[in-house]
């Protein structure tokens, strides 16, 4: 039976976030001293192997280790404030340096570990981060820079425990992340500690997540995505959450969720697709499988009817942005309506407005620019001195992520694409200007152009449209490995298109939109 349809109301209508608030607090000390016991974290690094080899992690013993990072990073001289790039792949030693610099009341920078050296040199920079915690294998320029390796690491890990977690306010800097922005340079997100209790609207209106449940998540930890859904949300409802760190195959994703009896499995639509493709999954048992959770791509009507006769399981979709994480979505009891991701989430004030000014919501039916209420406790402290970004996306109590769209009479939400040219690469939002810098310098191109080209109904990739200089022998492959040189795998293009000229309007600006017409 569909739930009945909420009421617009101008302002964030949930619960109060307490006004001192530490995230990692909220996530392990009420657990770590109610069920100590419990496995809080499995981290898996073979499949194919016994589950038992697998490293676990009791509530007690991640909230003892955290709190050792954390008190190890002060006695080091860290001052809380301070930022704390973590450039490593995935392993409980990230969420370890994440939660411990929480609970330190520093302010980690998590990055993904696709990232060149030189995209990960900028982000260094710009946050003015002043240490780095480095894995071995990875390189970039540090410094200026305090590198915490390994034998830091192996320190920070046998400190005394801190006694608690740092007392920070619910409005204090908690973390940073990078996101696409409008100039074609990632801008930095700043999120507060109440982003986490910001979250809470999600239990129930997206997950319908117990204290019983094992989350799976394929994602990696520098994504809002996989750091909410993966760690902070299950960690907070006492729930244990499963972390691959293995090889990449899609090969695993149904022999852990049956090796682990996984009650929800996290993914982008991508892998999804790719799963129900390549793999048998009438060969395992996915009966502890409750449904699947999706976001960062919309989800089409194929997929959801394939994963339903494969599985006889629902996918429950939910709509989201770095700078709120999400906020609209279908949940257990909710109907799954084909083409909307759900309704807003209970407590959480989302309109329609106007495209080109006003604050008043716009009536069911119309499109407009999606639109969150500045008081929603998970909303972005601001962009990382990015002002005049910054005042792009406000509009007076609102605040305005650039997406297009409607609301049907029942309150579900229905998308209309971008307002701008940002592209969705695998559930990253990418900056085509940003991938246009990094092919411009190649050689053998004149001009270029980038842009997301829908190839299926559900399959969209990022295709780069050239004009050669003159004399050279175009060379896609050459291009493609250019980029692959240049940016993290995500943000490369798929595809190279070679052209004698580019759409532009009477003012000489590309018209990207149009080029997935020539």
């Amino acid at each position: 039976m569909a739930l009945p349809a909420p009421k617009i109301a101008r302002g964030y209508t949930g619960e109060p976030c307490p006004d001192r608030f530490n995230i990692a607090r909220y996530c392990l000390a009420r657990q770590a001293r109610e069920t100590p016991d419990k496995i809080a974290l499995i981290v898996v690094a073979d499949a194919d192997a016994p589950l038992e080899a697998a490293e676990r992690w009791t509530y007690g013993a991640l909230d003892d280790a955290v709190r050792r990072v954390a008190a190890g990073l002060l006695a080091e001289g860290f001052v809380p404030g301070e930022r704390l790039m973590i450039r490593m792949p995935n392993t409980s030693d990230y969420a370890l340096m994440f939660f411990g610099a929480l609970a330190a009341g520093l302010v980690p920078l998590p990055s993904s570990s696709q990232l060149t050296a030189a995209e990960a040199d900028f982000l260094m920079s710009d946050s003015a981060a002043s240490a780095v915690a480095l894995a071995p294998g990875m390189t970039m320029r540090s410094d200026g820079v305090r590198v915490i390796d390994d034998a830091m690491l192996a320190r920070l890990k046998a400190h005394g425990p801190l006694r608690d977690y740092a007392d920070t306010g619910a409005n204090d800097p908690a973390f940073l992340v990078y996101t696409s922005g409008t100039s074609g340079r990632p801008k930095g997100v700043l999120h507060a500690h109440r982003s986490a209790w910001g979250r809470r609207p999600m239990y129930k209106g997206w997950y319908g997540i117990e204290a019983s449940d094992v989350i799976l998540h394929a994602g990696a930890f520098n994504w809002t995505y996989t750091l909410g859904v993966g760690l902070t949300d299950p960690w907070a409802n006492g729930a244990t959450t499963v972390l691959y760190n293995g090889e990449k195959d899609v090969q695993v994703w149904p022999k852990l969720m049956a090796k682990t009896g996984a009650t929800l499995f996290a993914a982008v639509p991508t892998l999804y697709r790719q799963i129900l493709k390549y793999c048998d999954l009438g060969a395992h048992d996915l009966v502890a499988l409750r449904h699947g959770l999706t976001a960062g791509e919309a989800l089409s009507a194929t997929l959801l009817d394939h994963w339903r006769e494969a599985t006889g399981k629902e996918l429950y979709e939910a709509l989201g942005m770095s700078e709120c994480s999400t906020y609209v979505s279908t949940a257990p009891g909710m109907e799954i309506r084909v083409g909307s991701p759900g309704r807003p989430q209970p407590g959480r004030c989302v309109a329609a407005l106007p495209v080109e000014s006003g604050t008043e919501p716009l009536p069911a039916g119309e499109v407009g620019l999606l639109a969150v209420h500045r008081s929603d406790p998970g909303l972005m402290l601001g962009y990382w001195r990015r002002p005049d970004e910054e005042a792009e996306v406000y509009r007076g109590e609102w605040f305005i992520g650039g997406d297009l769209a409607s609301f049907d009479d029942d309150g579900y939400m229905h998308y209309h694409g971008r307002a701008d040219d940002l592209m969705n690469a695998m559930g990253y939002r990418v900056s085509p200007q940003e991938v246009e810098a990094a092919l411009s310098s190649h050689p053998d191109v004149q001009e270029v152009a980038v842009t997301e080209l829908h190839i299926r109904e559900d399959v969209s990739i990022v295709a780069a449209f050239v004009i050669p200089k003159e004399a050279s022998e175009p060379d896609a492959a050459s291009i493609l490995k250019w980029a692959g040189e240049r940016l993290a795998a995500y943000k490369c293009p798929r595809e190279v298109i070679f052209v004698d000229n580019l759409p532009r309007t009477a003012n000489g600006k590309v018209m990207r939109r149009a080029l997935a017409r020539k």
